[in-house]
Formats: C-alpha cells, structure tokens, sequence
C-alpha cells in the first residue's frame, strides 16, 4: 500500500503479547520468528508519533493455561513491558477473558470514542484467534483495521475430522478472510511503520 495513510489518532492495539506464549511444550510450534521484532518496530513507531497504544493482556480462566493470572506467564514479554509507559501519547491496557479485544475491562470502544480513534492497526498473538477477532469486530464496528500480519504469529492447530493445519497455513487463512472479506486491510510492518513516520 504505496498511499497507505496513518491518522494521527491512529491507534495501535497490541494483543496479548505474553510470556506465556513462549511454553512451546504448551502450544506447540509457532511460525514467524521476525514477529517479536516487528511488534517492537511498531510500538516505537507508535510512542515516537506519540499516538495512542492498546496493551492488551488475556486473563485465562483455565486452570492449566500458561496466561492463567498469577502465573508467570500472565505478563508481558519483557521488550513489551519496558515500553509502556514511556512514550508521550495516551495509553490504555485491557484485559480480557475472551477473544476480542472490545469484550475487555475498561470498554475499548468507549476509550477510542474519548480519543476520537477511528483507525487502528492489530498486531500481537495469535494471529487467527484474539488478534483476528479483534480485527474482525473492528471492521464490523465501522473502524479503519489495519492488520500487521507480520507482527503477529500463531501455532499449528487441530480441529474437526482431524484435520490439522500448520501455523503459516492458519496466517494465511486469516490474512485471506480479513482482506478478502472487507474486515481489515492486510499490511506488512515496515509500510505502517514508513507511513506512521510521514
């Protein structure tokens, strides 16, 4: 998107970037090594425009989840953390217990009305569950989504009639069903990051 435009209320929404995603022997292989880079890249971009950003931290209610509160693995990733709360623009943090983002505490539409944010760009984990749904209720809500998918990851999946479909494989899937279905446009970091910096 060579005419990509970032308004300067834009949010950044980053989902559920938690130690926790990092127990492999929990959710089993990720794809997307270069995702935790390009978060970073995003939120920099983001605190240095001093526009707004959504940390957003999943709650689990299940007993052996890794993001479970009071685990270790509740917390942000360590280069997450050291960020928050150090750039000049408004900054809310939302925890949910569900998928979307719009279904945390405090109310995330009602803080963008506050900000008059009606652009915002997704990244975090996992790309085809919290980060999608996030997205999709987004679009469905009237927002602008712009969706980083190289800023997300997601790990192989087993569903119905055992079939099973790999990480890179579920990106392309939600890629493909949020830009071909008119939920959000599909962008690559270093575009939003070069089109944030106009």
């Amino acid at each position: 998107m060579a005419d990509m435009e970032i308004a300067e209320n834009a949010a950044l929404v980053v989902v559920d970037v938690q130690k926790g995603f990092e127990e492999e022997e929990f959710w089993g292989r990720r794809n997307n090594p270069g995702a935790d880079g390009n978060i970073a890249s995003l939120i920099d971009a983001w605190r240095d425009g001093g526009r707004p950003i959504v940390y957003v931290r999943h709650d689990s209610s299940s007993a052996g989840s890794p993001l479970r509160p009071g685990h270790p693995g509740n917390g942000f990733k360590d280069y997450v953390e050291r960020r928050r709360g150090t750039g000049d623009g408004p900054e809310l943090l939302v925890t949910k217990t569900v998928n979307s983002a719009f279904y945390g505490t405090p109310d995330l539409a009602e803080w963008f009305g506050s900000q008059g944010v009606r652009q915002f760009v997704v990244a975090g984990i996992q790309t085809n569950m919290c980060a999608e749904t996030t997205a999709r209720m987004g679009g469905n809500l009237g927002y602008e989504v712009l969706f980083a998918l190289d800023a997300t990851y997601t790990f192989d999946l087993e569903g119905p009639f055992g079939w099973r479909l790999g990480a890179d494989e579920l990106a392309r899937a939600t890629a493909v069903s949020l830009h071909g279905g008119g939920f959000a446009t599909v962008v690559a970091t270093d575009a939003v990051v070069a089109a944030a910096g106009k």
